[in-house]
């Protein structure tokens, strides 16, 4: 498998440090709110990875951090009046809430910052000791000076970087491009006691803290969104690596952001949608789907339209399934035919190709519908065997679950329809036509539709 590494800028052939085993850590939220379309970009992206790597026989070990201190965590915390714990484990609780609607499966490890400040507080200790890092009146600042590789993630040379910086009112650093890991506390703020004295971490430092202790000090896989390159994952490269003399990761996964209406996703644009918000009104499955419908690394553009033309092709996957699963019990006796076993070969090869290029899952969907049309076309034919039906419906269900996709179950029908799709089945047997018309008229009002197929009679919401 190759995957476009951000730091080279290349594709790079997958290379677990530990044979058989890929150790990934992704950048979580920070945990103040409900989770936008965003976040759940990257969520939905490496929930897929982590399932096609298992998929291809290998352990995966995935870490993803939740960001539970913060400026935006006591902000909120002040506003509501509640404590910034109440704030972030309230927000974590409706996280993993809208986690398991987009069916995105729990990390390993969700290491916290506030019960890993042990750690983080010894890495700040060993940048000081080394002389990466300096205190100023309580603060302490890693010096960018001291890492002449500064800016290789982002491609920036330092000069440019420098250009755009500034020091805030009441920072006291040496220089502009130099940034905080440890922050002296202010009134009215949680903090805890360090060397430096009373006080929080600054935001960088905690991946690098919690990727060096759960993971160690190289790192397989190391993702996020593309808005995290700079300066977040570049200033966790520069401490982590003076920390540890180690490279921070070996491959740099970044997915690409998301507009709505062809502009950028902002809460000032006021375009920015919620996950919770938007599940009220497609459902969840959706809007994982469109999330995974292009190539991770491609800007995804969201309209309304794009929602409803995913809900439509999950319809028709989900379709195909019940399809086969009707056929079953149809299907008559025997062996399944070489044609049957080629198309499932096909399909497995050719899924497998798109993601094992740069986890390509865009061609991978496109996979999985040849392989539908292929399996619509044979249920059609007169010589189906229920050996036929079960290959077909193993490799469909083994390449969608791959993706996390069809984890809906069907909504039960309710009785009172079933009771009128029989009395039409009993109206259309005794050729009274003209009642199974108004039988179906009356099902189709309460919002289903009724089909007949060479595998029998379908009922589904309309």
């Amino acid at each position: 498998m190759k995957i476009y590494n951000t730091m080279t800028g290349k594709k790079e052939e997958l290379k677990p440090i530990t044979e058989g085993t890929v150790k990934i850590y992704c950048c979580g939220p920070t945990v103040y709110n409900l989770i936008h379309i965003g976040n759940a970009r990257a969520l939905c992206v490496f929930d897929a990875l982590r399932r096609y790597l298992e998929y291809r026989g290998y352990k995966v070990f995935y870490v993803q951090n939740f960001t539970d201190v913060d400026d935006k965590i006591i902000r909120k915390a002040n506003e509501t009046g509640k404590t910034s714990l109440e704030v972030s484990e309230n927000a974590i609780k409706e996280y993993f809430i809208d986690a398991e609607g987009l069916n995105v499966r729990k990390a390993d490890v969700h290491p916290k910052v506030t019960e890993n400040m042990g750690i983080i507080i010894d890495i700040v200790k060993t940048l000081v000791e080394k002389g990466y890092a300096y205190e100023a009146d309580g603060d302490v600042y890693f010096e960018t000076a001291k890492f002449p590789e500064y800016g290789k993630l982002s491609h920036q040379p330092l000069d440019d970087l420098k250009a755009g910086a500034r020091i805030e009112v009441g920072e006291k650093k040496r220089d502009p491009m130099d940034f905080a890991v440890w922050k002296a506390a202010k009134p009215g703020e949680p903090y805890w006691d360090s060397p430096f004295g009373k006080g929080r971490p600054g935001w960088h430092i905690e991946c690098s803290a919690m990727s060096r202790h759960y993971i160690g000090d190289t790192i397989d896989i190391h993702g996020g969104g593309a808005d995290l390159i700079f300066p977040h994952h570049e200033n966790e490269i520069a401490q982590s690596e003076c920390a540890t003399g180690c490279r921070l990761a070996n491959i740099w996964m970044h997915n690409g952001m998301l507009n709505v209406d062809n502009k950028k996703m902002s809460k000032s644009a006021g375009n920015f949608f919620l996950v919770r918000d938007m599940a009220k009104e497609f459902g969840y499955e959706p809007i994982r789907f469109m999330l995974l419908s292009v190539h991770y690394r491609s800007q995804l553009n969201y309209t309304s339209e794009v929602i409803e033309s995913c809900k439509a092709a999950l319809t028709r996957l989900y379709n195909c399934r019940e399809l086969m699963e009707r056929t079953m019990s149809s299907a008559k006796d025997g062996e399944a035919s070489e044609q049957t076993r080629l198309d499932a070969q096909t399909a497995r090869e050719a899924f497998i190709t798109a993601l094992d290029d740069d986890f390509n899952t865009a061609d991978a969907i496109s996979a999985i519908f040849e392989f539908v049309r292929k399996i619509n076309t044979a249920l059609s034919g007169e010589n189906i065997t229920k050996a036929d039906v079960k290959i077909y419906l193993d490799e469909f269900n083994s390449l969608t679950n791959v993706l996390g996709l069809l984890y809906n179950k069907n909504d039960d029908i309710p009785n009172d329809v079933k009771e009128l799709v029989e009395q039409r089945a009993e109206a259309r047997k005794a050729k009274n036509f003209a009642l199974a018309d108004e039988l179906r008229n009356k099902i189709n009002a309460m919002g289903y539709i009724v089909e007949e197929t060479k595998q029998g009679t379908i009922v589904k919401k309309a």
